[in-house]
């Protein structure tokens, strides 16, 4: 019987470099994907913790029966927004803000705090909500004072927060006679807004 001494368990110099070189491919191709789905997951969270954030906002605005208005200021490296209560019932407004009249009800924040990598926007050339197509990438669009406010009966100022992650787009829609917000997402391949 003959026996082969020279020949020891394991694997040749070739095996190992196909097989480096396949789960090298599978890396890549996964890669990504993956990072497309943790950029729809941050933007998503995003979208709706500004839902939430209004829906709270519009629950006090009704406990308090004074409005409640959420200022989005323009900073670096995106918008600063937080919420103010009326202070002598005649709504929210910048100047009363400045005064101290309306009051701050919790503190200051950007999107950025806990969402890294997302931010106020909507890129140029999609359409918005409404399906006009895009030449600003502003994503607060909420009137010209950019104060959204809640008011004790419940309703609230309408218009549309656009939020952008890396690839991700989605928009905060609120409906001014109701106070009720609505979480959307653009599906690019549609060209079309979809409730989420």
């Amino acid at each position: 019987m003959f026996i082969d001494r020279c020949r020891t368990e394991g694997f040749t110099l070739i095996e190992l470099l196909v097989s480096v070189a396949f789960t090298t491919v599978l890396v890549g191709m996964a890669l990504p994907i993956g990072v497309d789905a943790i950029d729809d997951l941050h933007t998503a969270s995003a979208a709706r913790f500004l839902a939430a954030r209004i829906a709270a906002n519009r629950m006090d605005a009704i406990s308090r029966s004074r409005a409640i208005g959420v200022r989005f200021q323009p900073s670096t490296p995106d918008y600063q927004f937080a919420a103010f209560a009326d202070g002598n019932g005649n709504g929210v407004r910048t100047a009363e803000i400045t005064a101290g009249i309306d009051a701050p009800v919790g503190k200051s924040r950007q999107l950025s705090d806990d969402f890294p990598r997302v931010r106020f926007g909507l890129a140029i050339g999609s359409p918005d909500v409404d399906g006009v197509r895009n030449t600003s990438t502003d994503g607060v669009r909420i009137g010209t004072p950019r104060i959204l406010t809640v008011s004790p009966d419940g309703t609230a100022t309408s218009g549309t927060l656009y939020v952008q992650g890396r690839r991700a787009q989605y928009a905060v829609r609120v409906l001014g006679a109701t106070g009720r917000t609505r979480v959307l997402k653009y599906d690019a391949g549609a060209r079309a807004w979809i409730s989420r």
